[in-house]
């Protein structure tokens, strides 16, 4: 619909009432000639599609008044307001620039219709719709970073889980080796200390008659022990009150030697005239025919001591012999109180022989230093000792 009516019946001029100052070019505009055009785009359904009218040649810059710059204002805020855009979406006037504004109030006024910015504005807004918001991909960056995270931590737990473990695997078979060992000893143990004579070994030494050295001299002595009797040493004595004033050592070497206790050895005492006043020997049990015996058994069984004084020339019962009650008297134990380091027991007494008393003394020894080493009892040295006194 024309908006001006160009006739020259309802022209005016400048006498006749041109209040405003237009130019002849323009004529006012007829209140009944005009159609309100935000009246028209509230009667329509916001969701209805208008037909875009035909538009009219638009008009310059120069020929629009102030009113209808007014009006294409009010027809553009009236168009936001049906678009209802959702919260967080750009406005029609946040979308346009202040350049697109003032281009669609011109071509809003100029066209008389509203329809080219409503359909604009529909456009922009479906655009924004469409685009994924920053929040929602920073949101997926994170999942994506908690379940990496998540996953290290599940591998790291299972690894250490695998290690812990494997530690105690170890530890259970360490422990279980220590107890099988200590079982074994124990068993080695119990068991050395209940075998008898029944665990008897080969003899392979003779002890030699100490009672007929007594009143001789040295080198009689000598010849007559034979088995490759050797002087090895000889010591001064000077003590008061002792009637030996000379220690000499026998090595009897043509007898077995034994690869822990060593060769059979013979001890004389000799008086201030020369004479033997005392007479010794030593060995290895095993050399005299005796196993591995225990301490023990050795003495209260098997009576090694009064079987020994008997064949170096003493008559001694057996039995005689005994141990004290208190093991301790006779045992010296390692730092832990349970390991035994060494048993050692001296004996004394008086026997007949040659129609004469003789006083005697004798000495049980079992070292367990290299047996603690080695684990293995067998290495245990025994030595027994037996002095005959004139």
């Amino acid at each position: 619909m024309p908006r001006h009516r160009r006739d020259d019946q309802n022209r005016f001029d400048a006498d006749e009432g041109n209040a405003i100052g237009l130019t002849r070019a323009f004529s006012p505009i007829e209140d009944d000639e005009f159609v309100d055009a935000d009246a028209m785009h509230g009667a329509l359904d916001p969701f209805e599609t208008v037909p875009a009218p035909v538009p009219e040649p638009p008009l310059d810059a120069e020929e629009l008044t102030a009113a209808d710059v007014e009006r294409a204002k009010s027809r553009k805020a009236k168009h936001a307001r049906h678009a209802k855009p959702s919260a967080g979406s750009p406005t029609a006037a946040d979308a346009a620039s202040p350049a697109d504004a003032g281009a669609d109030a011109t071509n809003g006024a100029g066209q008389g219709s509203s329809a080219p910015s409503f359909t604009a504005f529909s456009d922009e807004a479906s655009f924004a719709a469409d685009e994924t918001p920053a929040y929602l991909h920073k949101s997926k960056r994170m999942r994506r970073i908690l379940l990496v995270v998540i996953a290290i931590l599940l591998v790291l737990l299972v690894a250490g889980g695998v290690a812990v473990w494997q530690l105690l695997q170890v530890a259970q078979t360490a422990a279980s080796q220590q107890a099988q060992n200590v079982t074994q000893e124990v068993g080695a143990i119990e068991g050395d200390e209940a075998k008898d004579a029944s665990t008897a070994t080969a003899k392979t030494t003779t002890v030699p008659d100490l009672v007929s050295l007594l009143g001789l001299t040295q080198d009689e002595a000598v010849a007559q022990l034979a088995h490759g009797a050797q002087v090895t040493s000889t010591r001064e004595v000077n003590e008061e009150g002792n009637p030996i004033k000379q220690d000499v050592r026998v090595v009897l070497s043509a007898e077995p030697a034994d690869s822990r206790s060593g060769t059979p050895t013979v001890y004389l005492g000799i008086d201030e005239e020369g004479h033997i006043v005392q007479a010794g020997y030593s060995t290895s049990t095993s050399s005299l025919g005796y196993g591995s015996l225990s301490f023990t058994d050795a003495v209260l069984n098997e009576s090694v001591i009064e079987k020994t004084l008997s064949e170096a020339g003493l008559s001694v019962e057996e039995g005689t012999v005994s141990l004290p009650e208190d093991k301790t008297a006779y045992t010296t134990y390692a730092s832990d109180g349970a390991t035994k380091t060494k048993e050692y027991c001296s004996f004394e007494g008086e026997a007949q022989a040659n129609g004469g008393a003789h006083a005697w003394s004798a000495v049980l020894s079992y070292d367990y230093a290299m047996a603690n080493a080695t684990g293995n009892l067998a290495d245990t040295i025994r030595t027994i000792y037996v002095y005959v006194n004139a």
